[in-house]
């Protein structure tokens, strides 16, 4: 396999294969941002949805045929649009595109998804995680903005976060995935990054938001509801905390491994062994014997 040298100490694998991709559209300035970061480290594919698909987490689409374009964009590179949602992109790509990576990059999203709250609804991190699920490395990378204009109006920043998001694949490659038992590496840039910022590698908080509606009515008289959120003061050594307060970089290991720790485990067995008993008797067969699975390695 031919090698190449990134960086003294660094040893890259030129000829790695790369997915990258998003929720925030083929458009969105933060996928230039990523491929620019990601371009010259192997050979990388380019495959997004055709327009926004933010929250879509995990989602996949099983309702409509799905399509794939090719396109110019970024000074005449070919890149590839999909009517999918970022995890439909995985598959798809691995049918048309190539039949194995090396390494799936999601973003560089427009908004931080810090906390499990966000982390759960994430088209960004939901693209990653579908990678994970079929055994490839996936990180996916985030920043605290607002607007897609941001990413293009600080060049130091764009910069900065080029020089991160090339550091962290180098180093994935390198080592040939992530550490074990990590699935999802998310990685969330403050606002503005300097060669100064700080980088905290911290646990995601439980909630960002406390979640609100807002009713209003239509023309007609007819109600509708917007869902959205205010910030919550944030929990220290977290990633909400690292990234709002501290303007930190912030490095979230994440697992995508649902299952209650063993200890957990056979605790939560003993305790839920009581509904074990009603559900069999709400069925007649009244308490006999309970059937117990062992715990999850």
């Amino acid at each position: 396999m031919v090698r190449g040298c990134g960086k003294p100490g660094w040893t890259v694998v030129a000829a790695a294969k790369i997915l990258v991709t998003n929720d925030d559209g083929i458009y969105s300035p933060g996928l230039r941002l990523l491929y620019e970061a990601v371009r010259t480290r192997g050979r990388a594919y380019v495959l997004a949805p055709e327009t926004p698909k933010s929250a879509s987490g995990l989602g996949i689409t099983l309702h409509k045929p799905l399509r794939i374009q090719r396109i110019k964009l970024w000074g005449n590179e070919t890149v590839y649009m999909t009517n999918g949602t970022p995890s439909d992109v995985i598959y798809l790509a691995l049918e048309e595109l190539s039949p194995s990576f090396d390494l799936v990059v999601s973003g560089v999203n427009i908004g931080d998804n810090t906390s499990i709250q966000v982390i759960l609804s994430s088209g960004t991190i939901g693209a990653a995680a579908q990678a994970a699920l079929l055994g490839i490395p996936g990180v996916a990378f985030s920043a605290n903005v607002d607007d897609a204009s941001e990413f293009e109006e600080d060049r130091g920043t764009w910069e900065n976060m080029k020089r991160v998001i090339g550091a962290i694949v180098d180093w994935v490659l390198e080592r040939g995935g992530l550490p074990e038992g990590v699935d999802v590496l998310s990685v969330n840039f403050p606002r503005r990054v300097r060669r100064d910022t700080p980088v905290k590698i911290v646990p995601a908080a439980r909630v960002k938001f406390l979640q609100k509606v807002s009713v209003l009515y239509d023309p007609r008289g007819r109600k509708y509801y917007w869902l959205y959120g205010t910030l919550v003061d944030p929990e220290p050594d977290t990633d909400v905390y690292a990234v709002h307060v501290e303007g930190a970089i912030a490095l979230t290991p994440l697992t995508l491994n649902v299952n209650l720790r063993s200890e957990e485990w056979e605790k939560a067995k003993r305790i839920l062994s009581g509904l074990s008993d009603a559900v069999r008797s709400a069925l007649g067969a009244g308490a006999g014997k309970r059937e117990e699975a062992p715990a999850p390695a």
